[in-house]
């Protein structure tokens, strides 16, 4: 879903109208989901031209400098900028565009990111900036993730105003979400440190493509993440997305050894994803590693992008990927996007009684007691409180 604020939507002029309370330094923006939420940016430097940081995890080649933060591996000359639009070379360094531009910000509930095992109910403040290390075929916020930062309107939010009005706004975690966080290395990085000193978690909602000395980095900040697996095939995963599929398994791997509390999720496209023996496989090797009870999350797409002539997945196919994970022994399978069922809602993997039951984003009860089933006593996997 597409975050509230998008920065290129409005111009300056309108930016300031909309948002500006009292005092030109004070700047918020109205969020029309929770009317009494604002989002408060202290920054007296908050809106700026686009601000260059140098990157980190860079060799230098003979062919010129290369990226490390992610599998693509980048190398680039004067001028060049990378796949994920927001790296570029300005006189001999490699720069990052992205830190401290955000250009989407709200403030969500962590259900929606999916997580549905890391304390129900809390409030995220999420943002994101423009670019992704990815170019799905399928992406849903593509005006931000497909384009630079030096082509999009942001607004300057440093790593400490964005960890300050998290906290003024009573949220509990900063989530990095919208477009790939990979692409804003070292603007995720420095915020996750200053959010945990200052008691807040830290959430990844991440396509996992990122390679693992920079993944290890981040880990010691992170308390959670989703990861978005794609396909259980290399080929279709090039050809949608492209990107491959082993250096997604190996983050899932490495988050899951680390003890980061971890979700995945399964978008299923028709004619791309929908291929039942892909589902089988991925199922299968989701258990053989020891992730039966990571919560999956089966998707709906609705046409978006370059897939604009391809239908919404059928109900039947998201029942049917969810029959055959079950089979297969993973324990909590949930289906996102199709408000009309009960696919969001937690029962027992033991007894199957309902302990929490969700509408959507919201809550409309939790029976769990701490983290176990009232019915059982069955141990619920998650993070309850």
């Amino acid at each position: 879903m597409k975050p509230l604020f998008l920065a290129n939507k409005m111009n300056k002029r309108e930016f300031i109208k909309k948002t500006a309370l009292g005092s030109a330094s004070t700047l918020f923006w109205p969020l029309t989901s929770s009317p009494c939420l604002k989002v408060n940016l202290t920054d007296t430097k908050f809106m700026q031209e686009i601000t260059y940081k140098e990157a980190v995890h860079v060799i230098e080649t003979p062919k010129g400098l290369r990226c490390l933060i992610c599998p693509n591996e980048c190398t680039l000359k004067e001028g060049e900028t990378s796949d994920c639009h927001n790296r570029k070379v300005i006189r001999g360094k490699l720069y990052t565009l992205a830190y401290g531009n955000a250009c989407a910000i709200n403030i969500d509930p962590v259900e929606k990111k999916p997580l549905l095992h890391f304390k129900p109910g809390m409030p995220t403040f999420s943002f994101g900036t423009a670019g992704c290390n990815f170019s799905c075929l399928n992406c849903q916020n593509w005006e931000i993730s497909q384009v630079s930062p030096e082509d999009i309107r942001s607004y300057k939010a440093t790593p400490q105003a964005l960890v300050d009005a998290a906290i003024k706004q009573e949220c509990s975690a900063i989530a990095y979400t919208y477009n790939e966080p990979t692409s804003y290395f070292e603007y995720m990085f420095e915020t996750a440190k200053l959010a945990r000193k200052a008691g807040l978690h830290n959430l990844m909602i991440s396509n996992g493509y990122i390679n693992p000395k920079p993944l290890m980095e981040i880990i010691p900040y992170l308390d959670a993440a989703n990861i978005d697996l794609k396909v259980f095939d290399d080929t279709t995963y090039q050809q949608l997305s492209s990107g491959k599929l082993k250096p997604v398994l190996d983050s899932l791997q490495t988050l899951k050894k680390h003890n980061i509390w971890l979700e995945i999720t399964n978008l299923i496209v028709p004619q791309w994803t929908d291929d039942m023996e892909y589902i089988d496989k991925m199922c299968k090797w989701l258990v053989k590693k020891g992730f039966e009870n990571t919560p999956l999350h089966f998707s709906r797409f609705h046409p978006a992008h370059k897939l604009l002539h391809v239908r919404s997945t059928p109900l039947k196919t998201l029942l049917e990927a969810r029959k055959i994970a079950k089979s297969r022994g993973v324990n909590y399978v949930y289906i996102g996007n199709v408000p009309e069922i009960d696919g969001e809602s937690t029962f027992c993997s033991n007894c199957n009684k309902l302990l929490i039951q969700r509408k959507g984003y919201e809550i409309k009860a939790n029976y769990i007691q701490g983290s176990i089933c009232p019915e059982c006593e069955h141990s619920i996997p998650g993070v309850w409180s």
